[in-house]
This record gives structure tokens, sequence and C-alpha cells, in this order.
């Protein structure tokens, strides 16, 4: 048995942002908050959608304590704020930080047994609906507006931890290509190869789908298609981008991830590395035929099945070149922290989706080869 869990409503392309005011009246929502980060706010992507909320005389406050690998900390002061405003949803603006500082609010307002932060890794038991959140990506990379997971940073123990809850999921997605015009071309390519990632790696997940393959090779085809025009910021890249990465979060939200998630997450938690970043350095050791084909690789019905995995992997790493991305970790992975991210990464929850088994030696090997 497979179980697919989606937004309530999304809706997608230009102008997507200016249902927001209609969804909230929809649903008899009257004191958001909105959560997004301090560029956002400062470089004015935040006030394409509070100009809205100010001409429909909707009352909201705003909490921006969001770093780009959102900490408990974030978390804690997000709960405080949403009390302090008496709000009664969260329109969360931004990437996977502002919408995963959201969605750990949401969960604790509502769950406040969980408002240690630390409890809610894994699957949490939590028995209620996240507060309503409306979800806003100016990235096109994490597919959190769609997904039911959302990664928390724990800077104490200098790791990331991953959080699965079904009641967690934004109630609401406005995927508005017009929303992302203002990324730089690093933070397009990074949160890009990102959703390639989720794409290849729910593609091959032990728990894939006939419905998530579906979803998966038409991401895989749209980002690979649609990237570099997004990094060169051409609209029709944006607009291929929003849709391909959301396509993508449609899929492994569902099914999961891998080993490459979970090693990454403890480069970003260590390192402060942007996520996507190390999704793409890590992606190449995952490959297969119709990943091949569904990035454009030609004759691709005439090679072995070895040959196929190796255009599979000489497209993933062309692209990754293509954006910008570095071919390895040199100069940023330490020899002395080799173990303990093997470690981490063993005890990470997207690792046992990994379609082979690994252990921690063998996490440390990868690791490694790409220093």
């Amino acid at each position: 048995m497979n179980r697919i869990i989606l937004n309530e409503t999304s809706y997608h392309g230009a102008g997507a942002v200016k249902e927001i005011v209609g969804e909230l009246a929809h649903r008899g929502l009257k004191k958001p908050v909105v959560f997004s980060d301090p560029d956002l706010i400062k470089f004015g992507v935040t006030k394409k959608v509070t100009d809205l909320l100010d001409k429909a005389k909707v009352k909201y406050a705003v909490y921006s304590e969001i770093k780009p690998n959102p900490t408990i900390a974030n978390v804690k002061n997000g709960v405080k704020a949403f009390k302090a405003a008496k709000a009664d949803c969260i329109i969360a603006i931004g990437g996977g930080s502002s919408m995963d500082t959201a969605k750990a609010v949401g969960i604790i307002i509502a769950n406040p047994k969980f408002a240690d932060v630390r409890s809610l890794e894994g699957v949490a038991p939590t028995k209620n609906p996240s507060k309503p959140i409306l979800a806003v990506p100016t990235t096109a990379g994490t597919a959190a507006e769609v997904t039911i997971n959302y990664v928390i940073t724990d800077v104490e123990k200098k790791r990331k931890f991953v959080c699965v809850d079904p009641h967690d999921i934004p109630v609401v997605a406005f995927v508005d290509p017009e929303m992302m015009a203002t990324m730089p071309k690093g933070l397009t390519a990074f949160t890009g190869m990102d959703a390639l990632t989720h794409a290849i790696e729910g593609y091959i997940t032990k728990a894939a789908c006939p419905m998530t393959d579906m979803m998966h090779l038409e991401a895989i085809r749209l980002i690979s298609l649609h990237l570099r025009d997004a990094v060169a910021n051409k609209p029709s890249g944006r607009e291929g981008m929003a849709l391909g990465q959301y396509i993508a979060g449609m899929g492994f939200s569902n099914v999961g991830l891998g080993v490459d998630h979970s090693m990454a997450h403890g480069l970003s938690a260590l390192y402060d590395m942007p996520h996507g970043k190390a999704c793409a350095i890590l992606l190449p050791t995952a490959k297969y035929r119709k990943i091949a084909e569904a990035m454009g690789v030609k004759g691709v019905e005439k090679m072995t099945l070895a040959q196929a995995r190796k255009a599979a992997i000489a497209a993933v790493e062309k692209l990754s070149a293509d954006v910008g991305i570095p071919p390895n970790l040199k100069g940023v992975l330490k020899k002395e922290d080799v173990q303990f991210l093997a470690e981490s990464a063993y005890k990470d929850a997207c690792r046992p989706g990994n379609p082979r088994d690994c252990s921690v030696a063998q996490i440390a090997k990868l690791y490694k080869s790409l220093m």
C-alpha cells in the first residue's frame, strides 16, 4: 500500500501570490504571522506579499529570526512570536529555512508537549495538525511547501535532524516564479541541484512506487531542461524550475530520500554549507538508465546498464558544473571530521530509504572519496 499526501490547495504560475488574501478569507483566518528571513525582508521580496495584506487591511505580525540552517533557538523564539501576536496561522515566505521553521512552530503550537524541539526528530507521535501554514517559496529547490518533512539544526550537538510528520504540510502553496526572480545565481544553482537530488533519490529509494516514479522522472526532465536558464534568470527557466522542484517534492515527500541527503545534512550542520551545494557534490553516486533518459542523454536504449549508469552520472556532473557547483569537498571537509559525519549520516532519518544498505565505514569512504 502507498500513501500520498499533498497540499489541500496549490496555485502555480506568475501572480499566484495574489490568491493569498482570498485563501485567508475562505478559511476564516484573520491574524497571520509572516515568517521570512532578514535578507528577503531587506531586498523587498517579502513586501510583495505584505503589500497584498496591507491593501486588504489584514492585520499581521512578522517574525524574521531565521537562519539559513534554522536552529532550535529560531524555532523556540518563533513559538514565542506566534503566541505574542495571538496569531491563528503562518504565512511562510522564503526557502526551506522559513518553511522548516514555520512547520516546527506550527506543530509545537498545536502539540505543546514537543516544545523542546528535539523530540520532533524522526517520526514524532504528534496528534494534532499544525496551525495552518500558507507557503510561498522564493527558491526552486527544497519543495518544503509540499512536503511533510522539515530539518532543524542542533547547534549544541553540531548536527541536523530530520522531522517527518504528515501533520506539518502547508494547507496552501503559492508557487509563483515571480517570487523567485531575485535569487542570485549561486543560490539558484544550489537549490536547483537540491531539487534534482530530491527527484533522483526519490526515484531510487526503497519505497518508490509507480505514482511517485512518474513524478520523479518528470521532475528530472524539467529540472535538467530549465535549471541553466533559471541560473541565467530567464523567465521560462524560473517557471520550469518552480514546477519541476514542486513535482519532485510531491514525490519524495511520500516515499523518502537516501544517503545523499543524510551525508549532506552533516556537512551543512558542521560547516554551514548550503544544503543544495552539499547535495549536488554528493549526487553523482546515484545512477539509473531512466535517469539518463530523463536528463536528455541520447542513445540510452542502445547502452548496457553499466554504460547508462555512467551516462547518468556524467549528465549530473555536467549540469552541476554548468551551474557552478564545485566537483568535490576539497578545502571544506576535514579528515578529523569524517568519522563524526559518517556516524551522523548513518543515524539520519533519510538514510534507511537508500536503495543499498550502507555501513558507517562505507559512508566514511564516500566522504573521503570527495576530499
